[in-house]
């Protein structure tokens, strides 16, 4: 077990150590490829600089994921309580996510402006999916045998939906919330790349246009370590609420 556990810290360093080493060797340009050692020198020392701009990017993603549970967790129950609604509204979910963020990003900036509500919504849509999905294969992934018990004992569906639907669809919806947090960097990074004045994909545009690639390193750097901490905090979230797991 113990050696299982070391495999990824190894991988990664392996990964390091050979990046810098093919760096230095092949003396490629810093502003190619800048070797590990430099990008976390200025993802350290240029942290003034990145931290506003992560915390634009972080308030997008959270208020993206607020957003994102709100509409998901009611559509999830509707689609749920009501079958004809699902197969109604199955082809636009799936065409939401057929089409390419990409191809949304700009006409989303002409209609919201350069403001955090275009990368907001971006973060929503990309969120939104997994959660209502997850949500609503778990509700159905209930067992026959519990639903007709609660049937025969006289339970509203609001009780059903308290007592057994809820608990029972709880770690499906932890699995679609996980994949929905570690993707949300996506839709705002785009809507920043796309028109906005501040946040990380904002200062990756910028810093790259200067070809300072170890700052744009660097930001994508912080970008990865706020999507691990939220993939962190939300299997927290799941141990504490989920103890049957």
């Amino acid at each position: 077990m113990k050696t299982d556990k070391l495999i990824a810290p190894g991988l990664v360093i392996l990964i390091l150590v050979f990046w810098e080493g093919i760096t230095h060797f092949l003396e490629i340009p810093i502003f190619i490829l800048p070797p590990p050692t430099r990008i976390f020198a200025a993802a350290i020392h240029k942290a003034p600089l990145i931290l506003p701009h992560a915390v634009t990017t972080l308030s997008e993603i959270v208020l993206g994921i607020v957003l994102a549970l709100a509409t998901a967790i009611p559509l999830a129950i509707a689609m749920f309580s009501k079958p004809e609604l699902e197969k109604a509204l199955a082809p636009f979910l799936v065409a939401s996510q057929a089409i390419p963020v990409f191809a949304i990003a700009p006409l989303l900036v002409v209609w919201m402006g350069y403001g955090i509500a275009s990368k907001v919504f971006m973060a929503w849509i990309i969120i939104f999916f997994p959660i209502t999905i997850s949500l609503l294969a778990g509700f159905k992934s209930c067992d026959p045998e519990f639903r007709v018990m609660f049937r025969l004992m006289g339970a509203s569906f609001y009780d059903r939906l308290k007592l057994l639907y809820w608990p029972w669809a709880l770690p499906q919806f932890f699995a679609g919330l996980r994949v929905g947090v570690t993707v949300a960097t996506i839709g705002a990074v785009i809507g920043e790349w796309v028109g906005a004045q501040q946040g990380l994909g904002y200062l990756m545009i910028q810093s790259n246009a200067r070809l300072q690639t170890d700052l744009v390193f660097a930001a994508i750097l912080w970008l990865a370590a706020m999507g691990l901490g939220m993939w962190v905090l939300v299997g927290m979230l799941e141990k504490k609420f989920v103890r049957w797991k």
